[in-house]
């Protein structure tokens, strides 16, 4: 039987998930609370899933004001875009059909087939390792919304990828902006690596498990340019807009974390930090 987070799963080494110290979070945290009541009647799970929405939707107009900056940039060949082709020239200048077939293995990983294989395993081995219903549900939905934006910007923006005569086989034909394999890469990763941190004791562990991630995320992106298989901005606005995704979905997973603990109070303080106990 799997269950919900435990209270020792509601904190990140001595800091408490449901503490929201800036003024906004508290304004957020009060707000989800105060019409949380009329959802007392519905599972963790479909709470989880309506205030991912709803600060999903909010955090997907900003990031749709990121995209069209950097796609400005792009069309006007101006800002991060004057980097794009010097990259891409000193990329190629550092190939060798050795580094060429590994950085091609390696960037495999992250792929349409690599990735949902690695995160289905290592989600699969929590739920079962932790007896938890949470990395699944958090990155399901993480996966699901980082792959709807995947589709949409590539299909709205619809960039040419780099000439085929600058890259290394083999060769893909679907749009460039963004990268794919970038914005997966790392909105899975950052939730994998949120989940882990609430069960490390060790500050050692934890930010070795963040160096990692952080480090498996940027070499991702740039494999993709070193291949010739993207621009640089392409990586960036993946980058970009993964970090906001997983940011979102980690957001609402707290606010959830916030909401479980308020129903077990006997008091709410919107402008305190967290739930007081009765």
């Amino acid at each position: 039987m799997l269950r919900d987070d435990t209270l020792a799963e509601e904190r990140i080494g001595s800091r408490d998930l449901t503490d929201w110290r800036t003024p906004a979070g508290r304004r957020l945290a009060g707000w989800v609370v105060g019409h949380a009541t009329g959802l007392a009647r519905w599972s963790a799970a479909h709470l989880v899933l309506v205030v991912t929405a709803v600060v999903g939707g909010a955090v997907a107009v900003a990031l749709t004001a990121v995209a069209a900056e950097v796609y400005d940039a792009v069309t006007e060949a101006d800002g991060i875009a004057g980097l794009d082709q010097p990259v891409l020239d000193q990329a190629i200048a550092w190939r060798s059909p050795g580094l060429d077939h590994g950085v091609t293995l390696y960037t495999d990983i992250g792929g349409p087939v690599g990735m949902p294989v690695l995160a289905t395993v290592l989600t699969l081995l929590m739920v079962w390792r932790w007896r938890s219903r949470t990395p699944l549900v958090l990155v399901l939905i993480a996966a699901a919304g980082s792959l709807a934006m995947t589709t949409t910007g590539k299909a709205v923006i619809g960039r040419a990828r780099p000439p085929l005569s600058e890259a290394v086989p083999p060769y893909e034909s679907s749009p460039s902006f963004p990268s794919g394999h970038t914005l997966n890469a790392t909105v899975i990763t950052v939730v994998l690596v949120y989940l882990l941190l609430r069960r490390l004791d060790s500050a050692w562990a934890r930010t070795t498990t963040v160096v990692v991630g952080a480090a498996f995320v940027l070499s991702m992106g740039l494999s993709r340019v070193f291949l010739g298989h993207h621009w640089l901005t392409d990586v960036v606005a993946g980058w970009a807009l993964g970090l906001g995704w997983a940011a979102a979905v980690i957001t609402a997973h707290r606010l959830f974390l916030t909401v479980r603990q308020a129903r077990s109070a006997t008091q709410w303080s919107p402008s305190s930090r967290k739930p007081s106990r009765a």
